[in-house]
């Protein structure tokens, strides 16, 4: 079950089947991206994903599938990459609360939000080993990235799980906090972004993506930045931002 919440201007979207440790299958998938599309359509300011239990997200639920007829393709390349591409392009800033089991389908939940403030208690790596499966939902690219080919392939291979701590402190993600404060620190960081300059956030949130995905040059970057910088000069936001400073107040921003 997905489950949408929306106040002052900050959606919060709960995984919400604790039973099976919030793993997700065709259906749950779906409505997760139904629930991205009416917080979209309420036009938030922020938006907070977090599971409901001990759990984030164990992955994908497998308790009924078959071996012999699956549709991984249908389901990976159907399902969850749509899904991650449509939660990465969300036109807001985007928080997730990591705790506990945060594995395949879960882990590529976690990659594509903007933020993502960790519990102490949270389990991630690949446990692939144990089912003749690969990571998969982003996996590969992110423990590349911030680990290296030879931690990566020693996770994949053994199938340890890392905690929390160790997540933060090899760069996969924000910022690792205690069981008990992580999901008030999340909401917290959602409602101070969902008061700020929202345009000057996408923008950055624009060119973060572009500097990842195309992994442009630093003057590449600058000019981009440049541009960007001009065309937040026509919005209120960054006119109300300017004053505010000349005034000595706080600013008082509109989103616009």
């Amino acid at each position: 079950m997905i489950d949408l919440t929306i106040e002052d201007d900050v959606a919060t979207v709960v995984l919400n089947a604790p039973a099976k440790l919030n793993s997700l299958d065709e259906q749950a998938l779906r409505d997760l991206g139904r629930a991205y599309d009416e917080a979209d359509a309420a036009g938030v300011r922020a938006l907070v994903l977090r599971g409901e239990g001990r759990a984030f997200c164990a992955g994908r639920d497998i308790s009924a599938v078959d071996p012999r007829d699956d549709d991984v393709s249908g389901y990976l390349d159907g399902l969850v990459t749509p899904l991650l591409q449509r939660m990465s392009r969300f036109p807001a800033p985007t928080f997730a609360v990591a705790h506990g089991a945060c594995l395949g389908v879960g882990l590529g939940l976690l990659i594509a939000t903007d933020v993502v403030y960790v519990a102490e208690s949270a389990k991630v790596g690949s446990p692939f080993a144990a089912l003749g499966a690969t990571l998969d939902s982003g996996g590969h690219a992110l423990f590349v990235e911030r680990l290296g080919a030879h931690k990566t392939l020693d996770l994949i291979y053994t199938g340890r799980l890392m905690s929390g701590t160790e997540a933060v402190t090899s760069g996969l993600f924000s910022r690792v906090l205690p069981d008990d404060e992580v999901l008030r620190t999340t909401t917290d960081a959602a409602v101070i972004a969902a008061r700020g300059a929202t345009a000057a956030f996408l923008a950055s949130k624009q060119l973060v993506a572009r500097i990842r995905d195309e992994r442009l040059a630093l003057w590449d970057s600058i000019e981009i930045e440049n541009a960007a910088q001009a065309a937040l000069c026509d919005t209120d936001d960054y006119r109300e931002g300017f004053a505010a400073f000349q005034e000595k107040r706080k600013p008082e921003f509109r989103g616009r």
